[in-house]
């Protein structure tokens, strides 16, 4: 064999801390996961009976592929998901995936040639890099402004656009920032992909995870002035990665929209991944969403209740909570002056407590830390006395 394609020289090495994670684990030493973002992973309450029930139909026997997915599948999207929302949104304009990384994928194919920019923004979740990377694109990284409430920094992102840019990325609430896109920055970005001609893609998966009743999420437009693609999925909106079913909702001017989904119909055509069973068991399943998010969202409020409270005791944490509008994650700013790697290390080698730095999410700043709001009370709870007293003793 001759060779790997460039495209994969990855460094397949873990890092050091992925090597004592490992290590500790095969150890059988005790550990304290505060990243655990695995719904499925973190006792939440699910109706089992019914979800089981949704998935036993007759039809799972009988193979009948839509490219754009089962009509009744995109039907139950529009009515029951954006229908209750308050939005029209036709069946046509849905297209399903059997992930978010998928439907990425897809738009990566649809809009870019080969060495072709996007932009994403920073901080944020890594997926970008290598979903961009498989597909031959070029990432070109945007700011967050943190002084700003995360809000988009448009002199970094105008910067980065150049002749070879296709697509904006946004995601809202941002991953693992927690914020939420302003409406501001929605007409900025709407505005400017109409002029250059871009197209804009909005990751909502974490969407309807508000922490903040004083923020609501943006509205869009029916008709953008630019090709616009919304995705979503069964990962955050049941807590259900395992069932493997996204989607892509696409807007825009009639005549470009229409091009956009004759060709993704076509790409999605080539794979049919989206598995039957799942498929026809979407209607039962989005009626079940409200008691499972309600579950999810109780989990997430609880555990930043109790961030807010240890911050606001008497003798300070030694960490501040940055501010948090949605999402699973929170976001802990340390003094300055300490390498977030060597904190990391530390804190799990001597107190079994594992976290996230945040370098791992492209932060400009730091020492950061980053947790999951979904971890289960107990462990949540019992981690962060750990990590509070560890970082006191450590002179923070």
């Amino acid at each position: 064999m001759k060779s790997f394609a460039r495209r994969t020289d990855w460094q397949l090495q873990p890092n050091e801390l992925a090597r004592r994670l490992s290590a500790r684990r095969a150890a059988g030493l005790p550990l304290l996961d505060l990243t655990e973002s695995n719904p499925t992973r973190c006792r939440l309450a699910y109706p089992e009976a019914q979800i089981r029930a949704a998935l036993n139909s007759p039809a799972l026997l009988r193979y009948s592929p839509d490219p754009r997915g089962l009509a009744a599948a995109r039907q139950s999207i529009a009515a029951s998901y954006y229908g209750a929302k308050g939005e029209e949104v036709k069946p046509e304009q849905l297209l399903l995936t059997a992930s978010t990384s998928e439907a990425y994928a897809y738009l990566f194919r649809l809009l870019a040639e080969p060495g072709d920019e996007l932009l994403v923004p920073r901080p944020g979740y890594p997926l970008f890099d290598f979903l961009a990377q498989i597909c031959d694109l070029k990432p070109v990284s945007y700011a967050l402004a943190a002084t700003r409430g995360w809000r988009i920094e448009r002199s970094s992102l105008l910067a980065g656009l150049g002749e070879r840019t296709r697509a904006i990325l946004a995601v809202s609430p941002n991953n693992p920032t927690g914020s939420f896109l302003a409406s501001a920055d929605r007409d900025f970005l709407l505005a400017l992909c109409a002029e250059r001609g871009l197209a804009l893609i909005v990751d909502e998966v974490f969407a309807d995870y508000s922490l903040d009743e004083r923020i609501e999420p943006p509205c869009w437009p029916a008709e953008p002035p630019t090709l616009l693609f919304r995705l979503n999925g069964l990962s955050k909106t049941l807590g259900l990665p395992q069932l493997k079913l996204s989607w892509i909702y696409a807007s825009g001017p009639p005549e470009l929209l229409q091009a956009a989904l004759g060709r993704l119909e076509i790409i999605a055509d080539t794979f049919l991944s989206v598995n039957t069973p799942v498929q026809l068991a979407l209607p039962r399943l989005l009626e079940l969403r409200l008691p499972i998010q309600g579950s999810i969202r109780e989990r997430l409020r609880s555990n930043l209740a109790k961030l807010k409270e240890l911050a606001g005791r008497s003798g300070p944490a030694p960490w501040r909570l940055l501010p948090v509008q949605g999402g699973w994650y929170a976001v802990l700013r340390l003094p300055p002056g300490r390498d977030e790697e060597e904190l990391v290390l530390g804190l799990l080698d001597d107190e079994g407590v594992y976290i996230y730095p945040g370098y791992f999410f492209d932060f400009s700043q730091e020492p950061l830390l980053v947790l999951s709001l979904l971890t289960p009370p107990d462990r949540f709870a019992a981690g962060l006395g750990r990590l509070t007293g560890y970082l006191r003793r450590a002179g923070l």
